[in-house]
């Protein structure tokens, strides 16, 4: 099973959940749509993957809990408490398969922008060797590290998170 994830900037909550069903950087946009600032990953995930990196980039040893998060959608309230809740859910929810939004703090995303950019080719070089990393072609890794970062700065300069959307395949 593969799953994509989706970091992009959005100034709040409302337009980052705008229409969760829909990709965030989609090959035909709708007129109505908000313009995300979208990085398109496979396997980045924010707790393990891009932890990974977060860990790499602080010089610090990884853990579950380096990139904090916020469950935005779907709706956290709603989430099934127990597994005969868990087993009424119709096969198309999203509780079930996704998408999911979830909102990265602001510490990881300085993490990401404050990052020097003479350092990018060893945090890379470096990413690949950490077991969540998922990576093994260092070329595409630091395209990879300096997109995200780029973004990061990009959030940070217009005072906004960033959001990952994913979904499993």
């Amino acid at each position: 099973m593969s799953a994509m994830h989706d970091y992009f900037r959005a100034p709040d909550r409302a337009t980052a959940t705008w229409r969760p069903d829909e990709l965030r950087a989609p090959a035909k946009p709708r007129p109505d749509a908000p313009v995300f600032d979208v990085v398109e990953t496979k396997w980045v995930d924010p707790n393990g993957s891009l932890g990974s990196l977060v860990a790499v980039m602080k010089g610090v040893p990884y853990s579950n809990d380096l990139v904090e998060t916020v469950a935005l959608y779907p709706p956290p309230e709603g989430t099934p408490k127990t597994e005969a809740e868990w087993l009424a859910l119709p096969e198309d929810s999203p509780y079930r398969e996704g998408p999911e939004i979830e909102e990265l703090s602001a510490t990881a995303r300085d993490a990401l922008a404050e990052v020097d950019d003479a350092r990018l080719a060893e945090v890379a070089r470096r990413w690949t060797t950490e077991p969540l990393s998922g990576f093994d072609d260092g070329d595409r890794v630091l395209d990879l590290v300096k997109e995200l970062v780029a973004l990061a700065r990009r959030a940070k300069d217009s005072d906004q998170l960033l959001y990952c959307w994913w979904i499993h395949g």
